[in-house]
């Protein structure tokens, strides 16, 4: 499960061979979200909502990338870093 980014505690994952819809996991202390990527909503978890709003503005910000990481990780190429929010 590689580390995409990392900003304010919130960490970024995507994991290799995940189900689909495209998504990653964001972690921050002991909460978790699934983000959708295309379209970019929230689909499953809890986090205190200025967490939420950060990665859903990170993710706007970087959908493209988040597409690109996704493929890689269900071919097999180790992912890019994004950029974290700042």
């Amino acid at each position: 499960m590689p580390i995409i980014s990392r900003f304010y505690g919130i960490v970024i994952r995507i994991f290799y061979d995940d189900h689909a819809p495209p998504h990653f996991h964001a972690s921050y202390a002991e909460h978790e979200l699934i983000v959708g990527i295309a379209p970019i909503a929230i689909l499953n978890g809890e986090a205190p909502s200025r967490v939420r709003s950060m990665v859903l503005e990170w993710s706007a910000l970087h959908q493209a990338e988040l597409l690109t990481n996704w493929e890689c990780c269900h071919t097999g190429v180790v992912p890019s870093a994004i950029a974290p929010l700042e």
